[in-house]
This record gives structure tokens, sequence and C-alpha cells, in this order.
């Protein structure tokens, strides 16, 4: 499990309500597109609600996860960075409301509002530490502990708040471009985590805690 910076207690979903007229509400269905790698970088998205799936693809068309969102997540601020083209595509894993910043608005917003642009630049550090940390992941441990991390990742346990023992509905494939194996070897430790009780399907897939044994087993 990946440690994160605490982020301070800023409100930022009051603070971004004042970005408006600037800031748009955008409601996004299941499996939809929300930009597409190569498009122009013209805006920021804030995740009010719903799961967001981040993608990049090789110029062979082959597909890679580089991360599953949650609500209270930021994506897109590349163009903050004076970079004028989507590095990845997003698109939404469930209906998702998201909040649509004009690259301007977020510009003048952390120039102007320290409180804000310290919140931002924590979340990022934060954000890319996760990143590191799935990366060495896939470097050095197996496909098992990858999986488990994963899961337990999606349901926010080590993050900030309360964990959700609920996935969001996640295909096996999905779970298998982000682990970095194939969907049969997902499927086959998923079939084992329910046989040990770390996981089980009711109305959708729950993981419990004791999952944690299996990333913390040498």
């Amino acid at each position: 499990m990946s440690s994160k910076l605490p982020l301070s207690p800023f409100d930022v979903e009051s603070f971004l309500k004042t970005l408006r007229p600037k800031a748009k509400v955008v409601d996004c269905l299941k499996k939809n597109i929300i930009f597409i790698q190569g498009e122009t970088a013209d805006s920021v998205f804030y995740t009010q609600k719903g799961t967001v799936k981040l993608t990049v693809t090789s110029d062979q068309g082959k597909e890679a996860v580089i991360a599953i969102l949650n609500s209270g997540s930021f994506f897109g601020e590349e163009c903050v960075g004076d970079q004028g083209l989507r590095m990845i595509t997003a698109s939404a894993i469930v209906d998702c409301r998201l909040l649509q910043i004009a690259k301007s608005a977020m510009v003048s917003a952390l120039h102007q509002h320290h409180s804000f642009s310290d919140f931002f630049i924590a979340y990022l550090l934060s954000r890319n530490i996760h990143y590191e940390a799935d990366l060495a992941d896939k470097l050095f441990n197996s496909v098992e502990k990858r999986l488990a991390r994963i899961l337990l990742s999606l349901c926010r346990y080590g993050n900030n708040g309360p964990p959700k023992r609920l996935v969001p509905k996640i295909s096996h494939e999905t779970l298998a471009q982000m682990v970095g194996t194939t969907r049969p070897h997902v499927t086959a430790f998923m079939n084992k985590f329910r046989k040990l009780g770390f996981i089980e399907y009711s109305d959708g897939l729950e993981v419990h805690s004791s999952l944690i044994n299996v990333v913390l087993h040498d």
C-alpha cells in the first residue's frame, strides 16, 4: 500500500463553486469518453461523483490503464503546465458528475488563492507518490500482490478518510490492464481471494480488510 501525504482540510468543493461561470458541471454516463488522447488540452476536470479511468494508447494501438480515480480527484491538469494536447484518454467507469474548469480559470485560481494552490500542490504530490508506488509494485511484486493492492486502493484503504468495502464495477479485463497481466490470471486470483474469504460478491464486489494479508505476506 502506498503512503500518502496528508491533505489540508481545505474545502475544495466550496472553493470550486466560486469559479463559475468558467467552471461548469458535466454529467457523463457510464463508459462514455470524457476526452481522448491527442485532443486539445484546454480544461481541468474534478470528479464530484463517480469513477474515472485514465488510459494511454501506444502508436501500435496497445492500451494501458494509468489510473482509476474516485470522487474528489482532479485530472487533465496537464494543460496548466502548457501541455497543448491530451496525453491520456479519460472515460467514465460509472455514471459521473464532473466539474470542468477552463484553463484560464484554473491558472488564475492557482495564482490568486494561496490556500487553493497549496491544496492542489499537495494533491499532485500525493498522487505522484501513489504512481511511483504503482510502478515499484509492477517491477518487484507478484501478480497476486499487485491485484490485492489495487483492490484495496480502489476501496481507499490507506487513503484519507474511511475505506469503502464496495469496489466500483470494474471488469477483469480492466483489472488485468492495471496489474499488467492477462484476464484469465486475474479471474484465477479473484476466485482464490473469494474462496479465502478476502472478497465476496453480493450487490457488487466487496473487499474485506483481511485482503491486506496478501500484500504483507512475503
